[in-house]
């Protein structure tokens, strides 16, 4: 090919190249996420957009990802008309719990009511 044979070290080091590259591609990857794992575990109310500006930060230029970074760590006051303050927790309860891939804490207490019997599945007694 080349006017070289390869030897069984020159495989040993292609697989080492390739396993260095998917680790440090992996690492990358890891890095990108950070800023969103960190909104979703302190409970962020705008956790998917720092999730978001973390993936897309990285890659043009670090400037972006550096300012998810730190909107991870500092929430913003959340002001929605639409909702009173109780009703914006739940929603934000919710909306990261699908983050989470979990049940949030509202859905899993209405389950558990549902199992409950009803009054008008009670036989009734005259």
């Amino acid at each position: 090919m080349l006017g070289f044979e390869l030897t069984h070290w020159d495989y040993i080091t292609f697989a080492t190249l390739a396993l260095a590259g998917a680790f440090g591609l992996g690492f990358v990857i890891w890095l990108m996420g950070l800023p969103g794992r960190i909104a979703i575990a302190r409970n962020h109310p705008e956790a998917q957009a720092v999730q978001w500006m973390g993936y897309a930060g990285l890659l043009p230029t670090i400037y972006p990802w550096v300012q998810a970074f730190i909107w991870a760590f500092k929430p913003t006051d959340v002001v929605d008309i639409r909702r009173f303050p109780a009703e914006q927790a739940r929603a934000n309860d919710e909306e990261l719990a699908k983050m989470r891939s979990k049940p949030s804490r509202k859905r899993a207490t209405a389950q558990d009511d549902d199992k409950s019997p009803a009054a008008d599945d009670q036989p009734k007694t005259s």
